[in-house]
């Protein structure tokens, strides 16, 4: 089943969304949100999905989809999280900033809390106010949970798990060593991120979707041209039970909860940092990936981050080619 949420008000308006993203049926008669479908999930799941088999069926009037229409799926979000989910992208982008790897983040999850009360449609533009401080998108994985009890374990937690999307956690990264240096976190370097038109139920992803890890390509575009097609599965360091778990270790989660995998990120086969799309590699879901093979290879950076009227686009694919959660593209402009 997927959802989407129309502008209404501060939540938008939950929608359920035909699997071509071609159609969709209001189902605000059922809840007005997703968020109050998150909060009574066991209530008011059954009848959703009725509703989104009457969709499939054409048994009810069907309007038109339009991707461009939609805003984030949960348009603020009770909480943020991010994780560390490919370790060997948190070491690349450590490295480019002089900064050593420990040995404890192959086993134990870094994770930063996002800000949650602006999340943006996936086709809002991008806004930088400052191309000095170094704008970067970050292709990514989310999960959205139902209340999870503190202490959970990684299995039991992959239960909570609900829905299933995109996000561009955009980054401004040459305000990033600043904020770490200081000991506590991103806070100014985290902008609003951007979400995918849809989200899905675990269960719409059939086998793609196995012990918390999503198995297809994440396709990302810069100013038209593939920048990354990356496996999202391999070298997947930590499952989102894993993430979940992790983060309610000494606390409960509420339901409508994101949780981010971090940036989708791949070695090349030799396990060297891997190789632009250009080269025959797979590419990188950021920037920052770039720019640091480019410093290995040759010294410094060649690639820029983000100028005004770039444009990003991400987007993931089922096996017959159709888009799953429909896509993210966006213009990067002033403010």
């Amino acid at each position: 089943m997927k959802l989407a949420s129309l502008p209404q008000g501060r939540d938008g308006r939950l929608i359920v969304v035909s699997d071509d993203l071609a159609w969709y049926a209001d189902a605000d008669h059922i809840v007005p949100t997703m968020q109050g479908l998150l909060d009574d999930w066991d209530r008011h799941f059954p009848l959703i999905e009725a509703l989104a088999i009457e969709l499939a069926h054409e048994a009810i009037p069907l309007k038109r989809f339009h991707e461009r229409e939609a805003c984030a799926p949960l348009p603020r979000a009770f909480q943020w999280a991010d994780g560390s989910a490919y370790v060997n992208h948190v070491e690349l982008v450590r490295k480019a900033r002089g900064a050593e790897l420990p040995e404890s983040f192959w086993t134990d999850p870094l994770m930063y809390q996002g800000g949650s009360d602006d999340m943006r449609g996936g086709r809002d533009p991008l806004v930088l106010a400052d191309e000095a401080w170094g704008g970067d998108f970050e292709a990514e994985i989310v999960v959205v949970t139902g209340d999870v009890p503190q202490g959970v374990s990684p299995e039991e937690a992959l239960k909570h798990i609900r829905l299933v999307g995109l996000v561009n956690d955009v980054s401004l990264r040459n305000l990033i060593p600043g904020e770490l240096s200081k000991g506590f976190g991103f806070v100014q370097s985290k902008p609003a991120s951007h979400f995918s038109p849809v989200f899905v139920t675990p269960e719409t992803l059939g086998d793609a979707w196995a012990g918390g890890r999503l198995s297809q390509t994440l396709m990302v575009d810069l100013n038209g041209e593939p920048f990354g097609r990356i496996e999202a599965a391999e070298e997947c360091t930590f499952d989102f039970g894993v993430l979940i778990a992790h983060l309610a270790k000494t606390r409960s989660i509420g339901a409508g909860s994101i949780i981010g995998s971090g940036t989708v990120s791949n070695r090349d086969p030799d396990g060297s940092p891997g190789r632009p799309v250009a080269q025959g590699g797979r590419g990188y879901a950021c920037i920052a990936e770039q720019r640091m093979v480019e410093t290995i290879a040759s010294g410094q950076p060649s690639t820029a981050f983000l100028r005004w009227g770039d444009t990003v686009r991400i987007e993931m694919r089922d096996d017959k080619g159709k888009s799953i959660f429909g896509a993210i593209e966006q213009t990067v402009v002033r403010p």
